[in-house]
């Protein structure tokens, strides 16, 4: 059975599916970067919010920019924006719902005006993104807007027909302030800390460069709430959309399968509106930057604690390596040992319980995710959830060497093989710089660390480098079972 509007009475029994009339749903928000981790978040949590009865005038409009964009608005249009969310729980049952919040796709490129006239109706009173770390365009070197990027030039010198978010919801704004509409509210949704003064600071950057009056204007009336978002949300496989068809009888072309957690925090600052998200169990909050923090360097650093290691020592699924005592051991010594002292108290937060149930969430074999996702785009992530962790403990003189081995683990699969000699597929915006740097590593064990803009000094640090280049040699000539091995015994002494 086909998804769509038609066929939404035929689904089985088994399958939720929306109780509401799509057909009295219209869009209060458009979102950039429709991918599987949005559909099984916040087009989740309006969903939800629409089956109390609540928030119909909410309704989602994708919009994409990216030439891989038009995949999904061709999915989302042949099901008229319904797809399948299939959430697996650690025993094995499973909760499947068919999501009815998106209901329009917009690929700018087809039609600029028609994206920026989406952006200027005055019913659009959110944009909200999931763009990526690496889709905010700020200079790694300076942590300022990049104004070099070929993408925002272009925007710069050709206005009226945008090409990327910056200048589309910049277009957006001004038609809005032209017409004496209101603005949006923009709400990043992405893994960054403090993500909405970074949207804050990049849009109101590129703004100004428009116009410096528009740039004063945005800063002083567009709202960028910062938000904390947690869903593990592997890649959709071609066995998930079989699944979906054998199990459920349902023909989706791009369902989405995600772990039972969930987890919102949102900073309630918005301009005009927004859904009443405290009634599905978002967290509203006024400093969302504690548990922002508590997610980044826990969660997200463990991540990257867990896929070099696991990758190199013959490990493809999550879950196999976090089942591995040793794997997990050493995860929860670096949350325990290094990540916590850097946190701030958070009032009615077992930061104890949220480690071990970290090492839980990671154990769940029906999310099935892979060790490749997490290694992809290691050079946006590590500079911004590890080394924030390495400068705090090196400031108040504790010890970084869980945070120097994984740096190290990073160095050493940047080489391109794993320990059986096979080869290692490198996906990064970066993937050509680190893998040069790592192919230095017999000459100049150091080399790694040289990279400036991604480790800044700790090179001249021997807190630090000592025990990166232990691990580093260790990798080499013992392998990660044995250096983790190396590495807990050492720990365990101290």
């Amino acid at each position: 059975m086909k998804l769509s509007n038609q066929t939404l009475s035929q689904i089985p029994g088994e399958v939720a599916a929306p109780d509401y009339d799509r057909s009295k749903v219209t869009a209060g928000i458009v979102h950039f970067g429709v991918g599987g981790f949005h559909r099984a978040h916040q087009a989740m949590y309006v969903d939800r919010l629409m089956n109390q009865g609540r928030a119909l005038d909410w309704g989602i409009c994708g919009m994409g920019i990216m030439p891989s964009d038009t995949r999904m608005r061709d999915t989302l249009r042949g099901s008229d924006g319904l797809y399948t969310l299939v959430v697996k729980n650690p025993d094995g049952s499973r909760e499947v719902r068919v999501i009815g919040s998106i209901i329009d796709y917009i690929y700018a490129p087809d039609d600029t005006n028609a994206a920026i006239e989406k952006l200027a109706d005055p019913a659009t009173r959110i944009v909200s993104l999931t763009v990526t770390e690496g889709g905010y365009n700020v200079n790694p070197v300076t942590g300022e807007f990049d104004l070099e990027n070929p993408g925002v030039a272009k925007d710069l010198h050709e206005p009226t027909q945008p090409k990327t978010t910056f200048g589309l919801i910049s277009a957006g704004l001004k038609l809005r302030r032209e017409r004496g509409i209101p603005p949006f509210t923009v709400m990043s949704c992405d893994n960054i800390q403090g993500n909405g003064e970074v949207a804050q600071k990049m849009f109101g950057a590129f703004a100004t460069a428009l116009d410096a009056e528009f740039g004063t204007w945005v800063q002083n009336n567009v709202p960028f709430p910062n938000s904390m978002v947690d869903r593990i949300t592997p890649v959709t496989t071609e066995a998930d959309r079989q699944d979906v068809a054998e199990r459920y009888g349902i023909e989706d072309a791009w369902p989405v399968v995600s772990e039972d957690f969930v987890q919102w925090v949102l900073e309630d600052k918005f301009v005009s509106g927004r859904p009443e998200f405290e009634q599905v169990g978002v967290q509203l909050v006024e400093d969302v930057m504690p548990y922002e923090l508590m997610k980044l360097r826990l969660l997200n650093a463990t991540h990257q604690g867990l896929c070099y290691f696991g990758h190199l020592a013959g490990y493809r699924a999550v879950h196999d390596v976090a089942r591995n005592e040793l794997f997990a051991q050493f995860l929860l010594r670096y949350m325990r040992a290094e990540a916590q002292p850097t946190l701030a108290a958070l009032p009615g937060v077992d930061l104890a319980a949220y480690q071990d149930k970290l090492i839980e969430r990671y154990s769940n074999e029906h999310v099935a995710d892979t060790i490749a996702r997490l290694c992809a785009d290691s050079s946006d992530r590590i500079p911004k959830w590890l080394m924030p962790v390495v400068r705090e403990n090196l400031a108040a003189d504790r010890d970084v060497s869980l945070s120097a081995a994984i740096v190290a683990s990073w160095a050493r699969y940047a080489e391109g093989t794993d320990e059986a000699g096979e080869p290692i597929q490198i996906v990064d915006r970066l993937a050509q710089e680190v893998s040069a740097a790592a192919a230095k590593h017999p000459e100049d064990p150091l080399a790694f660390l040289r990279q400036r803009d991604l480790f800044g000094d700790v090179i001249h640090d021997e807190r630090f480098t000592k025990p990166y280049l232990e691990a580093l040699e260790s990798l080499h000539s013992q392998g990660a079972i044995a250096t983790l091995e190396r590495i807990m015994t050492q720990s365990d002494a101290h």
